[in-house]
């Protein structure tokens, strides 16, 4: 795809990294939650998270200018957006989705030797308890905008029991379930999984309706079938193209004849060159696992019609971050 590509736009691509840990670094420190408590100067907010009061001075202007912080009569406030996005506690929060964006950054800064090696790169840890929470709930961060919608897109009418594959915290089958009050679902995920996921469901009071069968999908049998739905979102781009044709033919075989599977995933289009966050999500694959990437409309259609899949088609849906969803019917 030809784009208009002159020294300020590399300069803007090559420099993006700044303005993403100025964030991170604002979220980290907490300094959103902070601020949203009033107007605070420089040296309020330092003595409130422990820090030097010249450096947190550096940070709320950049961010200042970034427009997420308001700066007047000497003291900085939450922009609406900040307020709405990055305050904890608050229902639109992000920060959990950001905080896994710089767990992963050290990797992203090593892509060159992934590329030469071709495997995942040894990067920092921030220990695993504190990386699964921020990964699991930036799943949910990121869900909470695409699953609403979606609930109200798809054919799930008449459907009884959804299989939320690989599911997380459950977000999309929480709202699959509110939109139909017929449905019930079970969420199939590892076992460190199941507490983020029961207290998801509970939160949404639907305890009753959404079960959590803990497992792992790409080495157990697929369990507590069958069904007559299965939703699996962002598992493919984890696995090689063999691992994901046996995650397909395990899903199908839990499915009830008439059973419809979907795929939510960021596609490709079969040229592979588009669209960009697809393409650059293939990248953060190699440096994380070495193994996954993400597939083409062709190859998942291909990998659905050889598990038995047929009435494939995708969907006239693209997400803000432009994830879509294949269907079929088993």
């Amino acid at each position: 795809m030809q784009k208009d590509w002159n020294r300020g736009t590399l300069l803007s691509v090559s420099s993006a990294y700044w303005r993403g840990c100025a964030v991170q670094a604002g979220v980290r420190l907490g300094l959103f939650s902070r601020i949203d408590q009033g107007l605070l100067s420089a040296e309020e907010v330092a003595d409130a998270i422990g820090a030097d009061e010249r450096a947190t001075g550096l940070l709320l202007d950049a961010l200042a200018a970034m427009g997420l912080l308001m700066k007047a009569e000497g003291g900085y406030s939450n922009t609406g957006a900040a307020r709405e996005l990055l305050v904890a506690d608050r229902p639109g929060y992000m920060g959990h989705i950001i905080l896994h964006h710089h767990h992963i950054l050290d990797g992203w800064a090593q892509l060159d030797q992934a590329v030469l090696s071709g495997e995942p790169v040894a990067r920092r840890s921030y220990g695993a308890e504190i990386e699964r929470e921020s990964f699991l709930m930036g799943m949910f961060n990121l869900a909470m905008g695409v699953a609403p919608v979606l609930a109200g897109r798809l054919q799930l009418e008449g459907r009884r029991r959804l299989l939320d594959l690989g599911g997380g915290p459950g977000t999309y089958a929480i709202h699959f379930c509110l939109a139909h009050p017929e449905l019930q679902a079970v969420i199939y995920d590892r076992p460190t999984t199941e507490p983020f996921a029961r207290a998801t469901v509970e939160r949404f009071g639907l305890t009753g309706r959404i079960d959590f069968l803990p497992g792992d999908f790409t080495s157990d049998p697929i369990s507590g079938g069958p069904y007559d739905a299965a939703w699996l979102s962002h598992i493919l781009h984890s696995n090689s193209l063999e691992q994901c044709q046996t995650i397909i033919n395990k899903t199908v075989a839990a499915l009830e004849e008439g059973g419809q599977i979907m795929v939510h995933d960021f596609i490709l289009d079969n040229s592979k060159d588009s669209p960009e966050f697809a393409a650059l999500f293939s990248l953060n694959m190699l440096i994380g696992n070495g193994r996954g990437r993400s597939y083409s409309e062709e190859e998942i259609s291909g990998m659905l019609a050889k598990a038995g899949v047929s009435r494939i088609e995708r969907l006239a849906f693209r997400a803000a971050n432009d994830s879509s969803v294949i269907v079929g019917v088993k």
